[in-house]
This record gives C-alpha cells, structure tokens and sequence, in this order.
C-alpha cells in the first residue's frame, strides 16, 4: 500500500481589474507529458499557518510581496488527493483572494524545483476557464471567480 504524505498548503486567487485570476502552468517531472493550470501557492514550511505560506509562495512565484492582512480570511477551504514526483498526497488547502489593478508576473524568487515545473502563467477569465479543455485547479474555479467578482471594487496593486 502506498503511503499518502498528508500536507497543508495556502494558495492565493490573484484577481486583476478585469476579473481575471493568474494561473500557473506545469507539470510533475515524473510524468513529463501532464500539464495543468493552477494557483500560485503551495505546501506550509515549518512554523507556518495557511496565509503566511500563501504569501511565501506568492512572492516566489510572482515577484508580488503581500502582507497576510491583504489577503484576509480563506475564501475557498478544500481536501485534494494527488501524486506528484512518484508520492501520494493528501492537501488539505485554503485559498485566499487578492486584488490587483494589474500585475507584471516576476518568476526570480522562484526555487530549483519551481524552475523545473512552472513553464508559463497566463490571467484567465471565468469564461476562458469555462471554455478551456486544459485542466484547471481548484474545480469550479469559473463559478468561484464569478462569485468573487461580481461588484467587485480591487484593492491595492
């Protein structure tokens, strides 16, 4: 039986002034051929609660320094099973949002392995993402973005 690493994790909805949310592209080097879209954000380092790794990897993945008080309470909280470089994982992650006027994506704080598995980033729309036959993380993303920006006035950028 395979053990399943259970990992906590803080990702962030990076959400401009025309309601599109920033999405990663990559891929698990275990098995080069799959791709998908997805948040910046990932797993806590020692010591760290949900927002404060939000912020961490938003940073390193965007070059956007947030303090943990932008981002406010989790808007999103889900348990996800995947694998990744030949592991099994079980996440238990929050997703907090963020809004942009407008933000030009700087990849330089991004660690060895990051480099490896992150190769584009791209704003979508609700629609874009509806349309998209590429898979998306989290599931329901379109609804949620919709959710999220109806009325929505963006804070800071």
């Amino acid at each position: 039986m395979t053990e399943v690493i259970d990992r906590r994790a803080g990702r962030v909805l990076l959400v401009d002034l025309a309601g599109r949310v920033l999405l990663l592209h990559g891929g698990d080097p275990a098995r080069p051929g799959l791709r998908w879209w997805f948040t910046p954000g990932g797993g806590l380092d020692t010591g760290e609660t949900t927002v404060d790794a939000a912020c961490r990897e938003l940073f390193e993945e965007t070059g956007l320094r947030a303090p943990a008080a932008d981002l406010g309470e989790p808007v999103l909280h889900e348990v996800t099973d995947f694998s990744y470089n030949d592991r099994a994982f079980r996440q238990e992650q929050d997703f907090y949002l963020l809004r942009v006027t407008d933000w030009q994506v700087d990849t330089a704080g991004m660690d060895e392995e990051e480099r490896l598995t992150i190769t584009e980033h791209r704003w979508w729309s609700a629609a874009e993402i509806e349309a998209s036959r590429e898979e998306i993380f989290p599931a329901g993303l379109a609804a949620l973005l919709r959710r999220l920006t109806v009325d929505a006035v963006p804070e800071g950028s």
